[in-house]
């Protein structure tokens, strides 16, 4: 007789064994993956395909199982231990002793290394044996699971393979390191996250780089401008900058001045269209929704006095997931090119610091700007613009001469700004000129 319940032990703990087995393959195997074994006709994998359908309920059964398995081999051993041994406790604790060393390693270790390592052959041979078994065994695991629930502070057993979003995150980290996606893909996965707490004011383009345009100039000048910046869409302002009444699109201008010429001489506010307005701290993936919704590309961002903060678009969005938009036309500059003379091109970025080395100044430096684009910028009173040139004086008397030259990235900022040197007499030539021009105006 105790040869027999030693026998009905083994036996419980082989169950036991493959139910552990099947539970580590079917947490692995996606309905993804399992329609992949369909197409590639893999044998069982149609009977795989109904199990993944439902997997919650196939890991229940799998769990009841094993659970039950554990629980009648623990009691079978430890009847053999009482009837072998004359003292209780010695054969108590033999009984524990032995059934912990084989629930970790026979149950425990050994099942579900197996089954993480081959989960689609795991997961197809336990499908065969599953899906009978919860026919059989009907409403049973979900009954047990809602008892199991009810006695459980919190939410219970969760219907998914993840308790939370880290977990997630988590699962597509290791698939990037087991190859299984692209560095760039886990990338993207976890910029969609980052979207959900990512606000307007992050990634809209701030009003100090905005290029607009009065309500009160021509239509002509506003096609102009949109050709020479490289925008398509334009905000429009009222009385001050601050005071956005409106959008201009590069495709109305250029449908008016198709149809009659004499357009050319209308006021842009005829041409533009009404703008969105959204605050700063707007969600960003809310504001994309919406903006897929309303078919709208554009939309102007205010800030909590009331003011404009700048503009963002559907592509400032898309960037946070998919990185930053580039074209065929943009490529690494180097920092300062030599023309000869004196000239030279300079990237926008360059630091003041090192344009005044260039010109044989230890120490050049401005409070308020860091960079030549900001230079420029300071100089001429407004974001700068291909073709767009200002004097600026240097503290010994010199003055250069910078020139905004191609535009480059999504958001047409000016990338290179060449610079020409002028002695004290043509520096103050120029600045006296460009203040008759200014007084003129």
């Amino acid at each position: 007789m105790i040869g027999g319940l030693l026998t009905g032990a083994v036996l419980l703990v082989v169950v036991a064994w493959l139910a552990a087995c099947a539970e580590a393959g079917l947490a692995r195997v996606s309905s993804f993956r399992a329609e992949g074994a369909v197409r590639a006709g893999r044998r069982g994998s149609a009977k795989l395909a109904q199990v993944a359908e439902d997997p919650t309920r196939y890991l229940n059964v799998a769990l009841l199982v094993r659970v039950a398995c554990e629980m009648a081999a623990a009691a079978l051993v430890t009847y053999v231990c009482v009837e072998r041994i004359s003292v209780t406790w010695e054969a108590l604790a033999v009984a524990i002793a032995v059934m912990v060393l084989v629930s970790y390693v026979a149950v425990g270790v050994s099942p579900r290394t197996i089954g993480r390592q081959h989960p689609l052959n795991t997961a197809t041979a336990a499908a065969y044996v599953l899906l009978p078994l919860a026919r059989i065994m009907g409403p049973v695991p979900k009954l047990l699971i809602l008892l199991g629930n009810a006695l459980t502070p919190g939410k219970g057993f969760r219907q998914g393979p993840f308790a939370s979003e880290a977990e997630l995150r988590a699962l597509v980290d290791l698939a990037e390191k087991e190859q299984l996606i692209e560095d760039e893909e886990r990338r993207m996965v976890h910029s969609v996250f980052e979207l959900g707490d990512t606000l307007v004011r992050e990634v809209m383009v701030p009003r100090t780089d905005l290029v607009s345009i009065e309500r009160y100039k021509t239509i002509r000048q506003a096609l102009t401008l949109a050709l020479r910046s490289g925008f398509s869409r334009i905000p429009v302002t009222g009385e001050s900058e601050d005071d956005v009444v409106g959008v201009v699109y590069l495709k109305d201008l250029a449908r008016k001045t198709h149809i009659s010429r004499d357009a050319e001489t209308e006021l842009v506010s005829t041409a533009m269209r009404p703008a969105v307005f959204v605050p700063d701290t707007k969600n960003a993936g809310d504001l994309l929704r919406e903006m897929q919704q309303q078919r709208n590309h554009v939309a102007v961002v205010i800030d909590e006095y009331g003011g404009t903060a700048g503009i963002v678009t559907i592509e400032d969005i898309l960037e946070e997931i998919v990185g930053e938009i580039t074209d065929e036309y943009d490529r690494e500059l180097p920092p300062v090119e030599e023309l000869g003379e004196g000239r030279c091109r300079v990237t926008a970025r360059l630091d003041i610091g090192d344009l005044g080395r260039l010109y044989g100044l230890e120490s050049y430096d401005d409070e308020d700007v860091e960079t030549v684009g900001g230079l420029l910028a300071k100089a001429l009173g407004r974001v700068p613009i291909a073709g767009a040139g200002a004097v600026v004086p240097l503290p010994d008397g010199r003055g250069l001469r910078l020139t905004a030259e191609d535009s480059a990235g999504r958001r047409n900022k000016v990338a290179t700004v060449l610079v020409e040197p002028l002695d004290q007499h043509e520096a103050a030539e120029a600045v006296a000129a460009e203040e008759d021009r200014e007084t003129d105006w």
